[in-house]
């Protein structure tokens, strides 16, 4: 018997670190996954990939496209002749609607009449746009998207984040009116090029040849907008047309304000200011409408 129970001594010493080791391990792995080891960072990655989704944008509807003009607007733009009926007259300030398939996503409204001096055309049109994965882009954000690609069609230079100039420059290296840039100036002496405060087109010359009277971005309306202006090829027979269309975001929403004036008389050019003018009051009306 003595010999049985040294040889079941010697059996359990040699077993027994083992068993200390795996209880050991069992112990470090248990640790590890808590705090700040392994289960700890796959929760701090749950965390960062559940963001909170961005708010829906202000607008959830949308006006309705041929009540948004009032009629004292409308006659200043679309003058009626002598020779309409009543009737007539109602109808064409009443528009007709654009055919849409959501009421709350796009809409639009055109007026049209043809006066003794030219042919007059508007159109207003409302656009909510509408992010679908708000944690990743608000619906304000998805907006600016689309007014972005309608500046970039429109062959106008993006917003400047800031217009004040760079670190490294100072107001002396900004060219005046009377004076063109060296070539030997540095970067700020190529800025005129693409101005960010005047909003110049980066492309094709002004119609009017005046630059305060091409297209151009536009402030104070809206969130943003710009302003196309475009003159029709002339003809023998067929007089230019001028077609000024304003395009602004007001939140989730695009605002496009188009009014073409096509004289009668060939030869004749319609005037830019007044064109634009008429275009840009309605534009600032729909805007204020929108921040009631």
């Amino acid at each position: 018997m003595g010999d049985v129970e040294r040889t079941r001594t010697r059996v359990r010493r040699r077993f027994l670190p083992g068993i200390a080791v795996l209880t050991a391990l069992a112990a470090g792995a248990t640790a590890c996954t808590g705090g700040d080891g392994i289960g700890g960072i796959g929760d701090q990655k749950n965390g960062g990939s559940s963001a909170a989704p961005a708010q829906p944008g202000k607008y959830r509807s949308l006006p309705q496209p041929c009540k948004a003009v009032d009629g004292k607007r409308l006659r200043a733009m679309l003058p009626a002749t002598d020779s309409l009926t009543t009737e007539q007259r109602e109808q064409l300030y009443a528009g007709t609607a654009e055919p849409s398939y959501d009421a709350d996503r796009h809409v639009g409204c055109r007026w049209n009449t043809q006066t003794p001096e030219a042919a007059l055309l508007l159109s207003v049109t409302f656009e909510r746009v509408v992010s679908y994965d708000r944690a990743a882009a608000s619906d304000d954000d998805k907006a600016r998207q689309v007014y972005l690609r309608r500046l970039t069609d429109a062959h106008l230079s993006f917003p400047s984040p800031s217009a004040s100039p760079s670190p490294g420059s100072s107001p002396a290296s900004s060219p005046s009116p009377a004076s063109s840039p060296s070539p030997g100036s540095g970067p700020a002496g190529g800025a005129p090029q693409s101005p960010p405060a005047t909003g110049a087109p980066t492309s094709s010359p002004s119609p009017t040849g005046s630059p305060e009277l091409g297209s151009r971005v536009l402030e104070g309306l809206g969130s943003e907008g710009f302003l196309e202006d475009k003159l029709g090829a002339a003809g023998a027979t067929a007089a230019q047309a001028r077609t000024v269309r304003i395009v602004f975001r007001t939140s989730n929403v695009i605002v496009t304000v188009e009014y073409s004036v096509q004289p009668s008389a060939p030869g004749k050019v319609p005037p830019a200011a007044e064109t634009q003018d008429k275009t840009r009051q309605l534009a600032e009306a729909l805007a204020e409408r929108f921040s009631e």
